[in-house]
């Protein structure tokens, strides 16, 4: 009983140190202005920005293919980040800050058709076929690729309601007037 429990450990030792060895002797560099790209990206691996994951995006941005105003979950303070690390002037007329958006699934309009759960790249929609979905809300990053495919169009993006956490006044004058307020001011 001994000698195949003593056996096996020091199999795995040995096999554990040749590894370890072998990811010495065989690592690969890294460009180290990607990593720090990637650092100012939001992280959430969307794939908005037509990369695979932030790390595609960020290796895009220092190979000079990408544009800067990739990101759309980032806004202008990505945008403006990205510039200033990377030394260059950049436009922000035509960058928009979206406010943060998380899907919903409006249950009356769900056939269960699992398109949406199959496009989803952070598993944020749950349910099976026939069955109502829903959505994860902590996982969901407002890609929109469930509102694309989605036939009944009860998938849509809605602003992340505040909470206790989230909630800040707004700032005056940062808000334009509505209708009714602009006749009233007139």
């Amino acid at each position: 009983m001994i000698v195949p429990i003593l056996s096996l450990t020091v199999l795995g030792v040995v096999l554990g140190l040749i590894l370890g060895l072998a990811a010495r002797y065989f690592k690969v560099e890294g460009n180290p202005l990607v990593d720090e790209l990637e650092a100012l990206l939001p992280g959430s691996q969307c794939g908005q920005c037509g990369y695979p994951g932030c790390t595609g995006a960020a290796q895009a941005l220092a190979d000079g293919t990408a544009p800067l105003t990739l990101c759309p979950p980032g806004g202008r303070a990505v945008v403006a980040a990205l510039a200033a690390k990377l030394g260059v002037e950049v436009d922000l007329s035509g960058v928009q800050d979206a406010v943060p958006s998380i899907a919903d699934v409006r249950e009356e309009l769900c056939i269960g058709c699992t398109r949406c759960y199959k496009v989803c790249p952070t598993d944020a929609i749950l349910g099976a076929a026939k069955h109502i979905h829903a959505v994860f809300k902590e996982a969901c990053t407002a890609c929109g690729s469930c509102v694309d495919v989605c036939p009944t169009e009860a998938i849509l993006l809605r602003p992340v309601p505040p909470t206790l956490q989230s909630w800040s006044w707004v700032k005056p004058g940062s808000q334009p007037l509505a209708a009714n307020e602009g006749a009233l001011a007139a």
